[in-house]
């Protein structure tokens, strides 16, 4: 293998672990929920999701998962209801 390939593996691995580096400044994924699979996206500064429950309250338990599965790696207008 190359020896500069090499490098850029060894820095990607620590990049990894060194979360704090990124932040999300928009995203969409789909979410395999209980009933059904959303689309929950973060964009302009805010959270948006496909299913009911956040169209009533602006927030639910897809775009709360993804405040804890991403934490530091999100914003902080974005992080929301990390408790």
């Amino acid at each position: 293998m190359h020896s500069s390939l090499i490098g850029k593996i060894e820095k990607a691995k620590c990049y990894a672990h060194e979360t704090e580096r990124v932040t999300f400044s928009e995203f969409s994924v789909r979410f395999r929920g209980d009933h059904d699979t959303y689309t929950t996206r973060y964009g302009e500064g805010k959270w948006h999701c496909s299913c009911h429950f956040f169209s009533i309250w602006g927030l639910c338990s897809h775009t709360m998962a993804l405040e804890r599965i991403l934490g530091n790696m999100l914003p902080a207008e974005a992080q929301v209801t990390l408790a």
